[in-house]
């Protein structure tokens, strides 16, 4: 089910200009030398695998060649909204951002896990459509603010349909509660370690900043036994094996992308009366590369 870009070498061409840097070196004087190769070969270049930017009309949907979106609620998390199909809740705001939204509504009657729904928003993914192993995962965003949102950037092991959640793994990349306006914590869930119990760190804005106030790019540096978070481009925490307490490393496969807004649940607890509606979790960008 993965989709995955295929590079094919131009052998034939270097064959050649091999044979034609052969021939000059053959024809040159016998006092003349050639300049010594290189001991190291340059560092390979970053190469982008998965990208966007999400442009397109005002109120158009997201690209389905590049996001499914996933409906219903979410008893596992005793979150209050029910997530909607197409641009309901999800949609480009025609100046290069996705716009997710969460309302205080049920216009269809939907139910949720505690009876009839009260709120209303969207998740999205890549299964099926995109993953990778490793790399550098990275989004610009702005988050929404109130008592009860729960605005998040993650990804899940490819392979959870066939050995679940949480021996799959989860990066959260980033995580937001409201009750936290200046934070966000990038964890890591695996077998022996997930839920309360999964491993990270928090950032904290200086000043008595809040996230909602502005963009902020969100990110992890993903490589074989590592995982790295930051925040505006500050490295503020890095995970190993030997981090998880002789438990299974659940990081070395490939992962798909999630991209959600939640209203209430255990950890945000849920809205009250600060909270106002709609809210809004605006993506400038998603982008993916190789390194």
């Amino acid at each position: 089910m993965t989709v995955r870009s295929s590079w094919r070498r131009r052998a034939s061409l270097y064959a050649a200009s091999l044979a034609c840097c052969a021939a000059s070196l053959a024809a040159m004087p016998s006092s003349a030398s050639a300049a010594p190769a290189p001991i190291d070969s340059p560092a390979k270049a970053a190469a982008a695998t998965f990208t966007d930017d999400f442009n397109g009309a005002a109120g158009s949907a997201v690209d389905g060649g590049k996001w499914q979106i996933e409906t219903g609620d979410n008893v596992n998390n005793h979150e209050r909204q029910y997530y909607t199909a197409g641009n309901s809740n999800a949609a480009l705001d025609g100046q290069g951002n996705l716009v997710i939204t969460a309302r205080k509504e049920n216009p269809n009657n939907y139910q949720c896990w505690y009876g009839r729904c009260e709120y209303t928003s969207a998740r999205l993914n890549t299964s099926g459509k995109f993953t990778q192993a490793y790399g550098h995962v990275e989004a610009r965003m702005k988050v929404p603010r109130g008592q009860g949102m729960w605005p998040a950037f993650w990804m899940l092991g490819n392979d959870i349909g066939s050995v679940g959640w949480p021996a799959s793994g989860e990066i959260d990349v980033m995580e937001n509660v409201g009750f936290e306006p200046g934070t966000v914590h990038g964890t890591l869930h695996g077998p022996g370690y997930s839920g309360s119990g999964g491993i990270g760190a928090a950032y904290t804005l200086p000043g008595g900043q809040a996230f909602a106030d502005g963009f902020h790019t969100f990110a992890v540096d993903w490589a074989p036994n590592s995982v790295k978070w930051s925040v505006d481009g500050n490295v503020y925490q890095t995970r190993t094996p030997a981090d998880v307490g002789g438990n299974q490393w659940a990081f070395n496969k490939p992962f798909f992308l999630i991209l959600n807004l939640a209203v209430g649940g255990y950890w945000p607890g849920d809205p009250d009366g600060s909270t106002s509606f709609p809210q809004q979790l605006v993506v400038d960008y998603v982008h993916v590369t190789t390194q």
